[in-house]
């Protein structure tokens, strides 16, 4: 096989990065605009050892999964993935991704997977977006003078590239977004607002995050600047909340309103999209959203899963896996504003009550984002939920302390924290080694695993195997329809629980 080649291929699989996968002359070929069902003229474009990368040139019997496009921009954005296969095509492949990951990376033969959970409705199911600011065209020096080129882009990165593509709408996200977006390339045009060019490292406007929570209709603006501030901030901020207020009302009858705009400060080079500075110009620091029976305040920094349809089927799971009595002690790592930890222990208080004990089990959490701490301490306050507390650190350094008991800075004796239950819901590069082994060594009777990536679980699951806990089961949930990412639930349990489990 050579470069400039073109062959006959069947389809039968497609990678992380959205290519189909196909096989000639031994070798897998990763194959630009096909699909799984697709039968394509293919051409090579690069040769390695074991496999090669194509294009397609002609499609000679399309994929039953394949759809026109609904997205303008699906060409362009590198967003959806799968913006021209069917929702039931990507639920299929997402599906068949985890099995094949758990089998191939996490060494597991017949593992136990149930079906994909989809949405009913997979559209503007997204409450945050994080879109970058451009010029369209380049920032230049004249007579000492910072001029801004091109017309004001706000949209998403082009596939692979930092080139913004200007993204006037966008099936995922939630209303206010593209609101709010619009709002913005007016004010800077009216007000020569210069946006940031990382080569030059000037300009002002860097990023826009929209917030927006579905169960309240509250929505906040964040605006990342290579700078202190705004000019003529007050009228952006009145701009906004007229736009945002202008919108129509959700189907559940819920009314959009701008609460919270705040300025983030983000200075000079760094690929990290928001700086650690927060200020707010406008209205609350927080949100406050509302899903089930239980609400929660949401703060620019912190993470919240961005699906809140889907995250209740997630939680959900959860619940199901633990099986909670009411008095277990649970450890809940990367936790984030807290929200498994406080559907458990909301669960935990409705099953005490339901059992007549009088006996809640407790809630540890344990996360890295001092906001997020902030956050779900305040959650835990605003549910009534005096059996959860949240600490600040990292997973892997606070653990072990927890485990063992420890002296706060206060010079309060903190007793050692024995878990029936420990959820991790690691980012996703997945758990550090020495958190898994931890983990093992506190010996719970479950680990639920909660993933974004089905690679690093099926990494991790295979440790936990080492370390003495067997996988039990898995879900997967469609929590990013359109798009390559897929989160799945697992539940492992204690192989021996009167035994230590064994080291690495």
């Amino acid at each position: 096989m050579e470069k400039g080649q073109k062959c006959q291929l069947q389809i039968d699989d497609m990678s992380n990065e959205g290519q189909g996968i196909g096989r000639a002359e031994g070798m897998a070929v990763f194959v630009k605009g096909a699909m799984p069902g697709d039968t394509v003229i293919a051409e090579i474009t690069k040769v390695k050892k074991n496999y090669a990368f194509a294009v397609t040139t002609e499609i000679i019997e399309p994929s039953p999964y394949r759809i026109e496009m609904e997205c303008p921009y699906a060409g362009d954005c590198g967003g959806c993935t799968y913006a021209g296969m069917n929702y039931e095509g990507q639920l299929a492949v997402k599906e068949r991704q985890v099995r094949e990951k758990l089998i191939r990376l996490g060494g597991l033969e017949h593992p136990k997977l149930n079906p994909i959970v989809g949405m009913d409705k997979p559209y503007a199911y997204r409450n945050k977006a994080q879109m970058p600011i451009s010029t369209g065209g380049i920032i230049t020096r004249k007579g000492g003078i910072i001029e801004n080129l091109g017309k004001c882009t706000i949209g998403f990165y082009k596939a692979k590239s930092h080139d913004v593509v200007n993204c006037t709408q966008c099936l995922l996200q939630a209303p206010p977004v593209t609101a709010v977006a619009e709002v913005l390339r007016q004010f800077m045009k009216s007000d020569n607002i210069t946006a940031y060019d990382p080569k030059w490292e000037k300009g002002l406007m860097r990023h826009l995050v929209v917030k927006t929570a579905m169960g309240t209709g509250e929505v906040m603006a964040i605006l990342v600047i290579n700078g202190k501030g705004i000019p003529n901030s007050s009228k952006l901020i009145e701009m906004m909340d007229e736009a945002v207020g202008n919108l129509p009302v959700q189907e559940n009858g819920i009314e959009y309103s701008l609460e919270s705009v705040v300025i983030n400060i983000n200075k000079g080079k760094t690929s990290e999209i928001m700086g650690k500075e927060c200020l707010t110009i406008a209205g609350k620091p927080t949100i406050l959203e509302r899903v089930g029976d239980m609400e929660f305040e949401i703060s620019p920094l912190a993470f919240y899963q961005v699906n809140p349809v889907q995250m209740e089927v997630l939680y959900n799971k959860v619940l199901e896996y633990a099986q909670l009595k009411g008095h277990e002690r649970i450890l809940d790592l990367y936790c984030g504003v807290g929200t498994i930890g406080l559907f458990c222990a909301e669960a935990m208080r409705k099953a005490g009550k339901d059992a007549d004990t009088g006996n809640t089990g407790q809630v540890l959490g344990i996360e890295s984002v001092k906001g997020a701490v902030l956050d779900a301490n305040r959650n835990a306050v605003i549910n009534g939920l005096v059996n959860a507390q949240f600490l600040c650190g990292r997973a892997e350094e606070e653990l072990p302390k927890v485990l063992a008991g420890y002296v706060d800075k206060e010079g309060f004796e903190i007793p050692p924290f024995q878990p029936d239950l420990i959820i991790l819901d690691p980012p996703r590069a997945g758990c550090a080694p020495e958190l898994l082994e931890a983990t093992a060594a506190a010996a719970p009777d479950k680990v639920i695993y909660v993933s974004c990536d089905p690679a690093t679980l099926a990494r991790d699951v295979k440790i936990l195997g080492k370390l003495g806990y067997k996988f039990v089961e898995g879900t997967p949930v469609d929590m990013f329809p359109w798009t390559r990412c897929v989160e799945t639930c697992v539940l492992l349990s204690h192989k021996n629980p009167q035994t230590s489990p064994p080291s690495l």
